[in-house]
């Protein structure tokens, strides 16, 4: 890929979490197992979306599109680290190292913007209520998704791109789990001080808008709720912003202590457990968080499954 007279690097070797032979077998059963329910509970939402009437609204649309970003989100990454977990050699190919990278970015900045719109959609919902058929239409369903994956999928593209032109000469050992920005510049032959900082400005720059477009609506949907006479539906209302509150600080904690607070204050050995948690661990919480807790969502999951057990002895 890099033109030059130096002889390039065609595959990086990813260490992962270094350990004994039964350390890895355990690594890779908890991964394996995390993976297994965050895609059993991800397709759960997208099929009790899809074919529960009384969930074609807004919420639903948008949280099973939602679903399936996470799916895609996990996918771009723990395949490739399950493989290392059983390999001796832990290897990807350079072409395969940008592309985890490309998807692993845009996939994460995708689901900043989802975040916000689903945060909009509860602001309207519940501070709104009256007016919130007319202004979230199918029609603004629609623009806000494909808003959400055009936006993601262009951020980061051109500073990528631009990082992997740089001139790779050796060594190609990145002591991380998955392909990510510092570890791969760390590796180029030529110092290019000034994409890393395009790179970093631009994930601070959407970490932080969006951040704070999310606590903001969330600050105006807490305050209508808590004006609200006790009641069943505040009650309600309060658990759901409080839940998907929890998912938003445990995202956006983790990767704001990796993408905007400098990063020489975390060892090697942290930057790994804060990249699984937002990378891993939160993508299964979701579906139960965003979900199960929901009464809809319960009645039409249990649809789904008493429909997949009539069907499965024909």
């Amino acid at each position: 890929m890099n033109k030059s007279g130096i002889s390039t690097v065609t595959q990086f070797i990813l260490l992962g979490f270094p350990g004994p032979w039964k350390i890895q077998i355990i690594l890779f059963s908890t991964i394996l197992l995390i993976y297994i329910l965050t895609l059993t509970g991800n397709i759960a939402i997208i099929c009790a979306v899809r074919w529960g009437r009384r969930l074609h609204t807004p919420m639903y649309v948008l949280l099973a599109n939602f679903s399936f970003l996470e799916i895609w989100y996990v996918t771009c990454t723990v395949p490739n680290m399950l493989v290392n977990f059983l390999s001796k050699t832990k290897t990807i190919s350079f072409s395969g190292c940008f592309t985890q990278f490309y998807f692993f970015f845009s996939l994460g900045t995708t689901e900043c913007f989802f975040l916000c719109v689903m945060a909009y959609d509860r602001y309207l919902a519940i501070c709104r209520p009256l007016h919130y058929p007319s202004i979230m239409t199918r029609q603004l369903c629609v623009i806000l998704v494909s808003l959400c994956w055009l936006i993601g999928f262009l951020g980061h593209a051109i500073t990528i791109f631009f990082i992997s032109q740089l001139p790779f000469c050796g060594p190609n050992i990145i002591d991380h789990f998955l392909c990510d920005v510092d570890p791969l510049m760390a590796l180029s032959c030529a110092p290019a001080p000034i994409i890393k900082h395009v790179f970093h400005s631009v994930s601070s720059l959407i970490i932080i808008t969006t951040i704070w477009y999310i606590l903001g609506s969330y600050a105006l949907v807490l305050r209508v709720v808590l004006q609200v006479p006790s009641s069943a539906g505040g009650r309600k209302a309060f658990s759901t912003c409080g839940s998907h509150l929890v998912v938003v600080s445990l995202f956006y904690g983790t990767i704001v202590m990796m993408y905007v607070s400098p990063a020489s204050g975390n060892s090697v050995a942290m930057h790994k457990i804060i990249t699984l948690i937002y990378s891993v661990v939160t993508p299964v919480l979701n579906p139960l968080i965003y979900s199960l807790r929901n009464k809809d969502m319960k009645v039409a999951l249990h649809q789904v499954i008493c429909g997949m057990r009539i069907i499965q002895p024909l």
